[in-house]
């Protein structure tokens, strides 16, 4: 099964979204809480190329946030990438 991490904040909806999404197809995350860390925009930035949360990263390549976890989902890649 693949390594799935993802970086979030407490008041954020689509890091709840995302999660719920995880957990309804049954896939184990890593939650990166960044909450405490005042540079973590800038970090996420250079890392993974997105200053937004949550930033998601499946075996260590990030796919970006929930809009592209749910086009994966609906495409039917996320099964695959999860895999």
């Amino acid at each position: 099964m693949a390594r799935i991490q993802m970086y979030t904040t407490a008041w954020c909806g689509y890091c709840v979204r995302a999660k719920t999404l995880l957990e309804q197809r049954g896939l184990d995350f890593e939650e990166i809480r960044v909450d405490e860390d005042p540079a973590f925009r800038t970090d996420l930035l250079e890392r993974f190329g997105g200053w937004t949360v949550p930033q998601i990263v499946i075996d260590g390549e990030p796919i970006g946030g929930y809009s592209e976890l749910w086009k994966l989902d609906k495409n039917g890649e996320l099964e695959n990438l999860a895999a």
